[in-house]
């Protein structure tokens, strides 16, 4: 049988001999930790000892019963008072109930009495210590079983699985902090074609899942969970213009992977947000972007909103930039190009782009100069070289000024030959128009009438 410690108070000595001698403590499950003779002495003995019971008198020196009472419960909640007195007044007792003593008993003490009080009071201490021990026992597995309920949360937030009034409950009861103000979702794929024979492949994702952990948990307040067979990552950044540097730290962190844990590694990174509602279609947006590593190649970064902005006319302006680009050099003059590829470059810069966003931009454009070239009827090998030497050249560039001056140059050359094309079309249809007048039309001056126009 445990037992509970008590503390005896009272300013006269054979009071609390007989209490002592009087009761069997032992057989009801309680010992005496000690005793004191006055108020102040009994609460500095209560801090040492923290006893489960404190019986005390309530007329004493110094500091009376009440008064211990009172500040015995404010500093152990727990702790059960037992108040006996050789007053038998209302007073009394209506402030010990409010100080929530257990028993308030008149002296003379009588053995029984006091007997079925402590039997009283041990089984309210065994249930409380049940209780305890029960609720100790949730917390300590609770605390044990967090992470995979954060994970799960994660994986339900990113599935859109929780309804937004809930998002909050569970933040809080989960023990989560996702406090943005934007969020962003990134995927890392490990290439499995690229993995040795010898390697587990489970095991390099741990690899490589440890490895982003140790960079980013602290530096970019990231949460990394593995879902699906891939490492997510979600992120809270402080302002949306981030995304720029968090992609070119993705892009680092991939070629990373690869010297240290010898992975292929493609970072997808989906469309920032501002509200957690709304992870569901960054995680999208990752998962997007990921698939464009057959377009891109691995072992990089792949933001989806540089490949594929949301539907806004302004986030879509390099699209419209090549547009404009080519029109010049279908019906501009070298001036009227030269300012277009200027504005063009100099809003890249204003924008703060990135490496690959340059890059991307490139690649796009060089696609709509071979798709022009086609239906122009222009050589390609003049412009691409023989073994299309022009998109490694171009995939070099690391200016806003280079690639200004590469455009212009790849600009005038296919304005150039546009130009001559056109000529000598034009020649060749007016060529062909009079021979053909001549051949059937007798009347003079419509042949002279031709000519002259």
């Amino acid at each position: 049988m445990e037992k509970y410690s008590v503390l005896l108070v009272d300013d006269e000595e054979d009071v609390i001999q007989i209490i002592m001698k009087k009761m069997d403590w032992e057989s009801m499950g309680f010992q005496i930790a000690g005793y004191a003779h006055n108020g102040v002495e009994a609460l500095e003995m209560a801090e040492e000892l923290q006893p489960d019971v404190v019986m005390t008198d309530i007329k004493m020196p110094y500091m009376d019963g009440l008064t211990l009472s009172r500040k015995l419960k404010e500093l152990y909640r727990t702790v059960k008072i037992i108040i006996f007195s050789g007053f038998d007044e209302f007073e009394y007792a209506k402030e010990a109930i409010q100080i929530e003593v257990e028993e308030y008993i008149l002296k003379p003490i009588d053995a029984g009495n006091l007997k079925e009080v402590f039997g009283r009071i041990r089984e309210k201490i065994d249930r409380e210590m049940d209780e305890k021990r029960n609720v100790d026992k949730l917390r300590e597995y609770y605390m044990e079983s967090l992470p995979i309920l954060q994970e799960n949360f994660y994986t339900s937030l990113i599935d859109g699985r929780i309804p937004e009034d809930e998002i909050e409950r569970y933040l809080d009861d989960y023990q989560i902090s996702l406090t943005g103000p934007y969020y962003v979702v990134s995927i890392l794929h490990i290439s499995a074609t690229d993995i040795s024979q010898n390697m587990n492949t489970f095991l390099l994702g741990v690899s490589v899942k440890k490895l982003v952990e140790e960079h980013m948990e602290d530096e970019w307040k990231s949460r990394i969970l593995m879902y699906l067979g891939d490492i997510v990552v979600i992120t809270q950044l402080e302002r949306q213009d981030q995304i720029n540097a968090f992609t070119d730290f993705m892009d680092q962190l991939c070629r990373l992977a690869k010297h240290v844990c010898e992975a292929a590694v493609t970072a997808g990174i989906g469309y920032v947000c501002n509200n957690l509602p709304d992870i569901r279609q960054s995680w999208q947006g990752a998962r997007s972007a990921v698939s464009y590593r057959v377009l891109y190649g691995n072992t990089r970064a792949i933001n989806i909103a540089e490949i594929d902005p949301m539907e806004n006319a302004d986030e879509r302006w390099e699209e419209q930039e090549i547009q404009k680009i080519l029109k010049k050099i279908r019906m501009g003059s070298r001036e009227e190009l030269e300012e277009e590829i200027g504005q063009c470059i100099h809003r890249f810069v204003e924008d703060g782009t990135t490496m690959q966003k340059y890059q991307i931009f490139i690649m796009g454009l060089i696609t709509e100069i071979f798709r022009f070239c086609t239906n122009n009827q222009l050589d390609i090998t003049e412009f691409y070289g023989e073994k299309g030497e022009v998109f490694e050249r171009c995939m070099q560039m690391e200016s806003p000024e280079e690639l200004e001056q590469w455009l212009l140059k790849i600009g005038e050359k296919l304005q150039e030959t546009v130009q001559q094309e056109r000529q000598a079309s034009t020649k060749s249809f007016v060529s062909k128009a009079m021979e053909y007048v001549q051949e059937n039309y007798r009347d003079r001056n419509i042949w002279m009438l031709l000519r002259v126009s």
